[in-house]
């Protein structure tokens, strides 16, 4: 076919009427038109619809390849679409996407918010700690919601996150004839007829957010003091240098405090390796604290016994169970442009650190911190354990 045999459409709550002549032409044409039934009824397009399969699959779309087939979407197929599951498993030469304006795109005019200025969350398929770090006081966000119980959900959550004074305007099917919109304070919801698909706009206020920069203060993470403290913290992260799309090991995570603000702080994933179950209850609470479930995988036990089953890593910090034979099993694992951050406070562990940086190179950095502590009735330096940290980027 000279033709795209796909056609990937938007289409809005106003059905037919917001279709430009390009997607109705594309409807038309097409033998088998995939979508979720509130899009298949809009369309009006019959005997030739198809629902999408659940769980979720584009397979029997690509069962098709070669047939005229349409998918539809809600507004832009990829902002939180279809769009991009397919288009990750096909040629560019074999679709064709015919967008409409998005959820986001009619929330934001509608309540006169410059897109580019309002963060535009698809948390209909995140869970609502997923704000967490987007909390802070004059701050907009425009979000998708599953449906209209999680408007009360995420309410009741940014009240007990001390945001309960934020301005909340609910905008039920825009660009419809069921378009509703209402506006409430987060901490007096009381709507309990809101009907999908919705989306929420929230004008935030209240106490401080998370900082952006890593080193969060150790009492946001529940742990029994095994901890990378928050100095420590906020130079092994500058030292790992997360980068969107990179994959993090965090090998002897305990809290995982590491692996959770690789993540805030701009890099893509982490697997966190621990293998106490105390302490791993307490990692599990504290990915779920920050929403970072989808992006946050624990793998349980000793961390060399797990290296051979791990994906590839683009950057790793060992924060407990070093020795010599876990660090060459290590080494021999990275892969070539990796990222390798240790820290020690302990005589035998900063020896072997030393040995490694003589073999393979790198950095050693000696940290030596102290706090200010009462001392009779005036205050003195308390100093911490010295610790010693050693990074190294394998080459080949």
């Amino acid at each position: 076919m000279t033709e795209p045999w796909l056609s990937i459409i938007g289409i809005g709550e106003d059905g037919m009427a917001g279709l430009s002549e390009a997607s109705r032409n594309a409807l038309s044409l097409a033998e088998f038109v995939f979508g979720g039934l509130r899009h298949l009824a809009l369309a009006e397009v019959g005997g030739r619809g198809r629902p999408w399969p659940v769980p979720f699959s584009v397979d029997p779309v690509l069962a098709l390849r070669g047939r005229r087939v349409a998918v539809l979407a809600s507004g832009d197929p990829f902002w939180h679409g279809a769009g991009r599951v397919l288009a990750d498993r096909l040629a560019p030469g074999e679709w064709r996407a015919h967008p409409a304006p998005s959820t986001f795109s009619l929330a934001a005019a509608r309540l006169g918010w410059p897109v580019e200025t309002t963060a535009c969350l698809g948390l209909h398929a995140m869970p609502v700690e997923s704000l967490r770090p987007r909390l802070r006081d004059g701050a907009r966000l425009i979000c998708l919601l599953r449906d209209g119980a999680a408007c009360g959900e995420l309410a009741a959550y940014l009240a007990a996150q001390g945001f309960g004074a934020s301005r909340l305007h609910v905008l039920e099917a825009l660009g419809g004839p069921r378009e509703r919109r209402r506006t409430c304070i987060a901490c007096d919801y009381d709507l309990a007829d809101v009907a999908a698909p919705v989306a929420l706009g929230i004008e935030m206020a209240g106490r401080l957010g998370l900082p952006l920069t890593p080193g969060l203060p150790d009492d946001l993470f529940a742990h029994d003091g095994q901890i990378t403290k928050r100095p420590v913290r906020a130079l092994t992260l500058a030292t790992l240098g997360p980068r969107p799309g990179e994959v993090l090991w965090d090998l002897g995570a305990a809290s995982g405090s590491v692996a959770i603000e690789w993540c805030l702080a701009g890099g893509g994933a982490a697997i966190a390796a621990e293998c106490r179950a105390d302490r791993i209850a307490g990692l599990r609470a504290n990915i779920a604290a920050f929403g970072l479930g989808p992006r946050i995988a624990i793998a349980e036990g000793h961390w060399p016994a797990l290296l051979a089953d791990l994906p590839p890593a683009d950057a790793v910090f060992v924060g407990g169970g070093l020795s010599a034979a876990s660090l060459d099993l290590l080494w021999a694992r990275l892969r070539p442009g990796a990222r390798l951050v240790a820290n020690a406070v302990t005589l035998e562990t900063e020896a072997l650190l030393i040995l490694a940086a003589g073999r393979h190179g790198g950095e050693l950095l000696r940290i030596e911190l102290a706090g200010a502590a009462p001392l009779g009735a005036f205050r003195g330096w308390v100093p911490a354990r010295p610790l010693v940290q050693w990074s190294v980027t394998r080459c080949v």
